[in-house]
């Protein structure tokens, strides 16, 4: 009898979260696909000229907001910055930071973001495509060149599923489906 009831209850609420997913699907969407931090986000897409919901994708497969996120290679805040990388973005495109700083610095939300999307719109300018941009945002502008000039990858992105690095193939696709997303959750 006891395990009868712990069934309907179980399948009972299976089927409210069915029912409430079915009917707010877009409010469920957005609490997975937040745009935390939209005005600092807005500021640098129009600077950097790159699409919001890109860094929204970019930005939920990084560190999924977390701004104090720290990566197991060292790779700091929302965007998930190599301290080397930011100095070179932020010395190439006179940033203002303080380099003695930087993991502070990179925690800032404010000069991660205009780091991160300033790297990203370089990358996007560099391979005239958002694939092969995000593979080098994550694999490195050096990695992804010598695939493009050893035939693995099509600097025009047409063939990401030829990534060979199994992290940086998952880590494209994903921010892709998440940039799906967010378009079609806040663009509709």
């Amino acid at each position: 009898m006891k395990n009868k009831k712990f069934i309907i209850i179980i399948c009972t609420c299976i089927l409210i979260v069915f029912v409430f997913a079915f009917f707010c699907r877009d409010n469920f969407f957005k609490i997975l696909y937040p745009k935390t931090y939209k005005d600092v986000v807005s500021l640098y897409e129009e600077k950097y000229q790159v699409e919001e919901n890109l860094i929204f994708a970019l930005i939920k497969a990084e560190s999924n907001f977390d701004k104090d996120a720290i990566s197991h290679r060292s790779a700091i805040g929302l965007m998930q910055l190599m301290e080397d990388t930011a100095k070179d973005v932020a010395r190439t495109n006179a940033i203002d930071i303080e380099f003695e700083n930087m993991k502070e610095e990179l925690c800032d939300v404010d000069k991660n973001v205009q780091i991160g999307t300033c790297y990203l719109s370089t990358l996007m300018e560099r391979y005239g495509n958002k694939e092969v941009a995000l593979a080098a945002y994550n694999a490195g502008i050096g990695t992804v060149d010598g695939w493009i000039e050893k035939g693995i990858i099509k600097k025009d992105g047409t063939d990401i599923e030829n990534i060979p690095y199994k992290e940086t193939n998952n880590y494209v696709r994903k921010i892709l489906r998440d940039y799906k997303i967010y378009e079609d959750l806040y663009d509709n």
